[in-house]
């Protein structure tokens, strides 16, 4: 039996309550169940993101190069799954509507910039996938490059979406809401025209009948090194839309980056410019993007504060931040 991190069980049941910790009792005998079924055991320390565990492992009796054919289940045709491989990862995530679609991604891509999907079980909201390194393009430190990997994956994972993938179109209407309903219980805020700004974009670009898919959570920590290719991304949440959209998510994960930065402005403007350039994408709709994600984040983390910093002088600090991110892409021309 695996041991579950306590930093992961503490936070699901933080998050979750009751139903968390239901579901962490299962957890041990779900990883067991589901190793014994696709023939692999444990391989290495159990890690964990924000919803699931990650677990390296092998196939049992497995060597080097023996790569077995891929077996069909009865949600997945064998036409779909990429050949089993000894190493792999297997990764179990806490069941919630938001993870659904993971898999769906991985599906689509088929390997192309992200990790392999090798086996997925949906009732379990399960998967087996590539195993890539523990290094993400997070520590490469080096911020044009960051910028850089970003945009050039964001414009390989764009590919057209299935039927299935939830539409960006579908969502933007709920997000235009809250925006409007966190604006009148905190009128104080932000500037209505930088709300006003926010709400046109989910209206205008929302819409837009792009149906590629995104990554949807795209950030440097999301962004693994790999063998098979030099970056690969994980976690998707498996939209489809804007491809400008992740240019947006980009740029709110680098605010801690930027925080330092001598002139904010210059440093906002050189994200923006570098991913939409790497990412062939229209700086226009990147920025637009970018603002709606920086308003939403404002609003967001004076109701919940942030992930580093749930309350406290830190979090006003990072409070402070955001809204002076949102102000500078709230700006239609470069002012400097």
């Amino acid at each position: 039996m695996i041991e579950v991190p306590d930093a992961f069980a503490r936070s699901t049941v933080e998050r979750e309550g009751e139903s968390g910790v239901v579901w962490l009792a299962e957890l041990p005998g779900i990883v067991e169940e589901l190793l014994g079924r696709w023939g692999y055991v444990p391989d290495g320390p159990v890690v964990h993101g924000g919803v699931g565990v990650i677990v390296p492992v092998r196939e049992r009796g497995g060597t080097a190069g023996a790569l077995p054919a891929a077996v069909a289940t009865p949600t997945v045709p064998a036409a779909a799954l990429a050949p089993l491989t000894p190493a792999a990862v297997l990764k179990v995530s806490f069941p919630h509507p938001g993870n659904v679609h993971e898999p769906d991604a991985f599906e689509t891509w088929g390997g192309r910039g992200a990790v392999q999907l090798y086996r997925r079980d949906d009732r379990r909201y399960a998967m087996l996938l590539e195993r890539a390194r523990a290094s993400t393009l997070a520590e490469v430190g080096d911020e044009d490059e960051i910028v850089t990997v970003a945009g050039r994956l964001n414009r390989r994972l764009a590919v057209p979406a299935p039927p299935g993938l939830p539409r960006l179109r579908e969502r933007t209407g709920i997000w235009a809401e809250e925006l409007r309903a966190e604006a009148g219980r905190l009128p104080d805020a932000l500037p209505r025209h930088e709300v006003d700004a926010a709400v046109a974009t989910l209206r205008e670009l929302g819409h837009d009948r792009q149906d590629t898919v995104l990554h949807g959570d795209l950030h440097a920590r999301n962004i693994l090194r790999a063998d098979r290719e030099p970056w690969l991304a994980v976690d998707p949440k498996g939209y489809a839309g804007d491809p400008a959209y992740d240019g947006g998510t980009l740029l709110k994960s680098r605010a801690l980056s930027l925080l330092g930065a001598d002139d904010l402005r210059t440093a906002v403007h050189r994200v923006l410019d570098g991913f939409s350039e790497a990412a062939e994408l229209d700086r226009e709709r990147v920025r637009r993007w970018a603002q709606f994600h920086a308003v939403q984040a404002a609003f967001h983390g004076r109701r919940h504060g942030f992930r580093v910093a749930r309350g406290g002088p830190r979090r006003d600090r990072l409070t402070a931040f955001v809204d002076r991110l949102a102000g500078i892409l709230s700006e239609r021309t470069r002012s400097f």
